[in-house]
Protein backbone atom coordinates (compact mmCIF):
# COMPACT_ATOMS: atom_id res chain seq x y z
CA UNK A 1 0.00 0.00 0.00
CA UNK A 2 1.18 3.50 -0.84
CA UNK A 3 0.12 6.36 1.42
CA UNK A 4 0.47 9.93 0.21
CA UNK A 5 -0.46 13.37 1.43
CA UNK A 6 -1.51 15.72 -1.34
CA UNK A 7 -1.14 19.35 -0.30
CA UNK A 8 -3.60 21.45 -2.27
CA UNK A 9 -3.94 25.14 -3.08
CA UNK A 10 -7.36 26.22 -4.30
CA UNK A 11 -8.37 28.96 -6.70
CA UNK A 12 -11.73 29.31 -4.92
CA UNK A 13 -12.86 28.88 -1.36
CA UNK A 14 -15.81 26.57 -2.09
CA UNK A 15 -14.23 24.00 0.22
CA UNK A 16 -17.25 21.79 0.90
CA UNK A 17 -17.86 21.14 -2.80
CA UNK A 18 -14.18 20.58 -3.57
CA UNK A 19 -13.74 18.22 -0.60
CA UNK A 20 -16.75 16.16 -1.70
CA UNK A 21 -15.44 15.95 -5.27
CA UNK A 22 -12.02 14.78 -4.06
CA UNK A 23 -13.56 12.16 -1.76
CA UNK A 24 -15.37 10.72 -4.78
CA UNK A 25 -12.04 9.62 -6.27
CA UNK A 26 -11.13 6.04 -5.41
CA UNK A 27 -8.08 6.11 -3.17
CA UNK A 28 -8.80 9.44 -1.46
CA UNK A 29 -9.62 8.40 2.09
CA UNK A 30 -9.70 11.79 3.81
CA UNK A 31 -9.71 15.49 3.00
CA UNK A 32 -8.74 18.08 5.60
CA UNK A 33 -9.05 21.87 5.42
CA UNK A 34 -5.86 23.27 6.91
CA UNK A 35 -4.35 26.60 7.87
CA UNK A 36 -1.05 27.81 6.47
CA UNK A 37 0.58 27.65 3.06
CA UNK A 38 -1.95 25.12 1.72
CA UNK A 39 -5.75 25.12 1.83
CA UNK A 40 -6.39 21.37 1.95
CA UNK A 41 -4.65 18.06 2.47
CA UNK A 42 -5.97 14.91 0.81
CA UNK A 43 -4.86 11.61 2.30
CA UNK A 44 -4.47 9.01 -0.43
CA UNK A 45 -4.11 5.26 0.03
CA UNK A 46 -3.66 3.11 -3.08
CA UNK A 47 -2.07 -0.22 -3.95
CA UNK A 48 0.96 1.06 -5.89
CA UNK A 49 2.80 4.07 -7.31
CA UNK A 50 1.18 3.75 -10.74
CA UNK A 51 -2.28 4.17 -9.19
CA UNK A 52 -0.98 7.10 -7.15
CA UNK A 53 0.38 8.77 -10.28
CA UNK A 54 -2.86 8.15 -12.20
CA UNK A 55 -4.96 9.56 -9.36
CA UNK A 56 -2.91 12.71 -8.92
CA UNK A 57 -2.10 13.55 -12.54
CA UNK A 58 -5.33 12.27 -14.05
CA UNK A 59 -7.88 13.38 -11.49
CA UNK A 60 -6.86 15.49 -8.52
CA UNK A 61 -4.97 18.20 -10.41
CA UNK A 62 -7.88 18.54 -12.85
CA UNK A 63 -10.59 18.75 -10.16
CA UNK A 64 -12.54 22.02 -10.28
CA UNK A 65 -11.09 24.52 -7.81
CA UNK A 66 -7.68 22.86 -7.52
CA UNK A 67 -4.98 25.32 -8.51
CA UNK A 68 -1.76 23.55 -7.47
CA UNK A 69 -0.65 20.46 -5.57
CA UNK A 70 2.41 19.12 -3.84
CA UNK A 71 2.60 15.43 -2.98
CA UNK A 72 4.41 13.84 -0.08
CA UNK A 73 4.42 10.06 -0.04
CA UNK A 74 5.15 7.96 3.00
CA UNK A 75 8.32 5.89 3.03
CA UNK A 76 7.16 4.07 6.17
CA UNK A 77 3.90 4.18 8.09
CA UNK A 78 3.25 3.37 11.72
CA UNK A 79 -0.17 2.78 13.24
CA UNK A 80 -1.85 0.78 15.97
CA UNK A 81 -4.07 -0.85 13.33
CA UNK A 82 -3.44 -2.62 10.03
CA UNK A 83 -3.99 0.30 7.63
CA UNK A 84 -4.05 -1.85 4.48
CA UNK A 85 -6.88 -3.96 5.90
CA UNK A 86 -8.72 -0.97 7.28
CA UNK A 87 -8.72 0.78 3.90
CA UNK A 88 -9.07 -2.44 1.84
CA UNK A 89 -5.86 -1.74 -0.09
CA UNK A 90 -3.38 -4.49 -0.85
Amino acid sequence: MVTAFVLINLDTMNMDEIAKSLLAFEGVSEVHVVAGEYDMVAVVRVADNRLLSDLITGKIIHAPGVERTKTLFALQSYADVDLASLFAVE
